[in-house]
């Protein structure tokens, strides 16, 4: 071969190789993954496929919630030949979106054969704004998911544009029982179900039944270029905002999470995190709820899945403690609660997250006070504050108890039980976080 046929092959074979980048290129840009196109997204977390986002960004947690047991009622029949429309509020927004279902609780395979996403049409609605209403797939592009009893199962991803503070309805129909329900009980939001095959429905007319559940949804990640990994808050009815109103997303997680935005925006040097809310009303540390399996399982059985289980994980706030000492006939020693916190964090630094911890604050006035737990909350702060469990520290009851009586909460800040803030009291639990605890890592590893 002479040189200037050489030379002549290369090009050709480099044509070759641009026409191709070209195609590659045409093909994963031209579906957006909307109901009836058939383009869709393959593969679990960090996958790509056909209905690729045309931008960069990095997979967030933007909303999560934590099984917390199997819904009352549905042991015969689950929610066969019903549409589940969850209503979840956002963190942070992004291109594209994949969904995490759950049958921790069920007792035979959950299978969904549709499943959509869509940006709420406005707030307190099961009405999507149609425009945005794609669906879902799994597997790598089919509509149809099998999930063992026990087990969950992560979507493909989709083209979506999802707003940050905004609501997000994911709807899933299931044509058959799976037993009973995984769902997070404490919602503090309005989601909906309607018989049959509604998914694909914007117009919300056909959800009727409302509920204060969330049912078998359990994480929403947004691939995003607003935010560089994802903060998860570990708790109990303090962090889940039990108290807090309805449908105003006034937990202190929203706020927190507010905040980080607001900095953001302000120009601020500040960490850019999806914020998500694995509290549980009634977690404890170390022991585990009633049930087989058990509900509520501890802090230290479900931290992996729950915490370190997100996409992109950089912080985990923990938050935990108050049940341990207020729920037994006998409360734990200081050392026994302190040891599993310290757990916690060894697992955390073992992926590379940083932790911050949080002081237990008061609650003197509940019918579970006793001078002796309240001693023993005392000790455990007062380890936290000295810096021997965290990476940094949040001082939750320095913030919220009465200065004239440090055994309960100031009026203010107290919904009425002695145990849970008011709407004020959470806020104030968002505003005393000092954002700059955040930056950084974990400590290496000795």
């Amino acid at each position: 071969m002479t040189r200037r046929q050489g030379c002549a092959l290369l090009s050709a074979i480099i044509a070759l190789i641009v026409g191709l980048s070209a195609a590659l290129y045409i093909g994963v840009s031209a579906g957006d993954g909307s109901v009836g196109s058939r383009d869709t997204f393959a593969g679990g977390r960090g996958s790509h496929n056909s209905a690729a986002p045309a931008s960069t960004g990095v997979w967030v947690g933007t909303w999560a919630t934590s099984p917390s047991g199997a819904e009352p009622g549905t042991e015969r029949t689950g929610m066969a030949g019903r549409s589940v429309r969850n209503v979840v509020h956002t963190s942070v927004g992004g291109t594209s979106a994949r969904i995490t279902l759950s049958n921790l609780y069920g007792t035979q395979p959950l299978v969904v054969t549709h499943a959509t996403v869509a940006v709420a049409a406005g707030q307190g609605t099961a009405a999507a704004d149609p425009g945005t209403l794609r669906r879902i797939t799994f597997g790598g592009g089919s509509p149809r998911v099998v999930i063992p009893a026990g087990r969950q199962a992560v979507s493909d991803a989709v083209r979506i544009p999802v707003p940050a503070d905004g609501d997000v309805l994911v709807t899933t129909y299931s044509p058959t029982s799976s037993g009973p329900v995984t769902f997070h009980k404490f919602a503090r939001q309005t989601s909906y179900a309607a018989p049959g095959d509604h998914a694909a429905e914007a117009d919300g007319t056909a959800y009727t039944e409302h509920t204060s559940y969330w049912r078998y949804l359990t994480a929403l990640d947004v691939l995003s270029n607003q935010a560089d990994g994802t903060l998860v808050v570990l708790g109990d009815s303090l962090t889940d905002g039990m108290t807090s109103t309805p449908g105003t997303n006034r937990r202190w997680t929203d706020v927190l999470a507010d905040r980080l935005r607001g900095a953001a925006d302000a120009g601020r040097d500040v960490p850019r995190y999806g914020v998500v809310n694995a509290g549980i009303s009634g977690n404890r540390v170390l022991v585990d709820g009633l049930g087989r399996p058990p509900e509520n399982i501890s802090g230290l059985k479900r931290f992996s899945r729950d915490a370190l289980g997100h996409a992109n994980v950089k912080v985990v706030v923990i938050d935990l403690g108050v049940n341990d000492i207020m729920r037994p006939d006998v409360a734990p020693t200081p050392g026994a609660v302190l040891d599993g916190l310290r757990t916690l964090v060894r697992q955390a630094h073992a992926r590379g997250a940083k932790v911050v911890g949080a002081t237990l604050m008061p609650f003197g006035g509940h019918r579970g006070y006793t001078p002796a737990r309240d001693a023993v909350r005392q000790q455990v702060n007062a380890v936290i504050r000295a810096g021997g469990v965290f990476d940094a520290v949040v001082d939750f009851d320095a913030a919220l108890r009465d200065p004239y009586d440090q055994r309960r909460l100031l009026p203010r800040y107290d919904c009425g039980d002695h145990l849970h803030p008011s709407d004020a009291g959470y806020r104030k639990m968002a505003e005393v976080f000092d954002l700059d605890d955040l930056k950084g890592s974990a400590p290496a590893q000795l």
